[in-house]
């Protein structure tokens, strides 16, 4: 008896495995399959990087062109515990070019106020020193640091070594990227500006890197564009001003 229904089971269980098999084959080459149990792994909450045109085999044309990344609201930072580099990461005080709503949606997309003048705050932003400190002990880190973050953010343009023949550059879909060998007088404010907020066909890395992070890319690219950069290299100068500054229109 026992034997007669351990054999009924295991019939059962390979015929509802079959069953399952075929109803689960789909005849569109594009189509994941059938979703089971798509709450595993489909949060009803809206999260990062997630594809929402395509749940439960229902196909929303709007949402697969739609960024499910949010922003969070302007001068915002994050906040979880305890904050490193709370002072650096504080809102930027600078605004950027009155223009740069149309040539990178600053306005619209990321609700940033924006300066009445053309070239914005670029030209004040020379003043403004690198408030991470190079030392001897830290600037290992901090070079492997930016190094990596330029890899991944600016190297398909600007190139590994920083002279402008990225891969994008190379393949003829951009042109004009300079070459950082020739940018040696330009004052680390105006890169951080440039980077923060985007110039030229450049678009704004504030969305992607926190400004701590900026900086460290900063110290890289000086690596990469002057001679012997370094700790030991380094001349002290008073701190004018920095991007951890609030004017009175953001107070």
């Amino acid at each position: 008896m026992k034997k007669k229904i351990k054999a009924i089971s295991t019939k059962a269980l390979v015929l509802t495995f079959g069953i399952g098999t075929l109803v689960s084959c789909i005849s569109d080459p594009d189509s994941p399959g059938l979703e089971w149990m798509p709450d595993m792994y489909r949060s009803p909450a809206i999260e990062t990087y997630v594809d929402y045109g395509w749940v439960k085999e229902q196909v929303n044309v709007e949402a697969m062109m739609t960024a499910s990344a949010k922003h969070p609201p302007v001068y915002t930072i994050p906040y979880q515990g305890k904050v490193e580099n709370l002072d650096i990461n504080l809102p930027y005080h600078r605004q950027a070019s009155s223009f740069a709503n149309v040539t990178h949606g600053l306005q619209e997309k990321h609700g940033w106020n924006l300066s009445t003048e053309a070239a914005g705050d670029y030209e004040a932003a020379a003043a403004d020193k690198n408030p991470i400190a190079l030392t001897e002990d830290n600037e290992k880190a901090i070079f492997d640091q930016g190094k990596e973050l330029f890899n991944i953010n600016c190297a398909h343009c600007h190139g590994p070594k920083g002279d402008g023949k990225g891969p994008m550059v190379e393949s003829g879909a951009y042109m004009g990227v300079p070459d950082f060998a020739n940018l040696k007088n330009l004052p680390d404010g105006q890169v951080f500006y440039s980077i923060y907020y985007g110039k030229g066909m450049m678009g704004a890395h504030a969305p992607l890197l926190k400004n701590n992070e900026i900086w460290t890319v900063v110290h890289y690219i000086n690596k990469l564009r002057l001679d012997d950069y370094g700790a030991s290299t380094i001349v002290e100068e008073e701190v004018v001003s920095d991007s951890t500054n609030v004017t009175e229109e953001q107070q």
